[in-house]
């Protein structure tokens, strides 16, 4: 697949909501585009480089978003809601002339559903309470028994390094994600 990416210093996990604000021209045309023809476009962790202007790089693996909701608050800014998709592995990367990445991408293969082993059950009734309390909690469908959709709600919730939620995007194992997030938790209350 050829796609364009969106750089940002966030990481989209799979099942996850993202709200956006765009601004700069390049990504306007892009959404324009993405919305004319009902494509995704790729979210990416900036590797190097800054999130305005030119010269960014991507991490190498990412998220399809989805647009699902966008408004113009104003003539220049839009205002936009995505859904995070299949994750996607970039091969190679070019900036078009109008400072646009594009990518060549393959997509990865969802993690296996996999039950919450042992310990990591205790996470589930609190990110379940965490979700109900939201005013926008992620898409439907909420799958509580996944140990991978747990760990990527956690990521979205919990304060962690950036170059630990690219690690968990980039991880095909639901319970290695799971235990991630376990071991921050654990870090945290010490």
């Amino acid at each position: 697949m050829d796609i364009p990416l969106f750089l940002l210093n966030t990481v989209l996990h799979s099942g996850g909501r993202l709200p956006l604000r765009v601004f700069e021209a390049r990504y306007m045309d892009m959404v324009k585009d993405c919305l004319r023809h009902e494509t995704p476009f790729g979210i990416c962790l900036i590797a190097q480089g800054e999130e305005v202007g030119a010269g960014a790089a991507p991490h190498t693996v990412g998220t399809l978003a989805k647009i699902v909701d966008w408004e113009m608050p104003q003539l220049g800014i839009l205002n936009l809601e995505i859904n995070g998709g299949e994750r996607f592995r970039v091969f190679a990367h070019r900036q078009m002339p109008s400072g646009l990445i594009r990518a060549e991408v393959e997509l990865l293969p969802d993690p296996p559903v996999t039950p919450i082993p042992g310990d990591y059950a205790r996470l589930v009734p609190m990110l379940r309470a965490l979700l109900e309390a939201l005013e926008d909690p992620p898409p439907q469908p909420h799958r509580f028994f996944d140990a991978a959709w747990v760990a990527d709600r956690w990521a979205e919730l919990l304060p962690l390094p950036m170059t630990l939620r690219q690690e968990m995007l980039a991880m095909s194992d639901g319970v290695a994600r799971l235990d991630a997030i376990y071991r921050f938790l654990e870090q945290e209350v010490r």
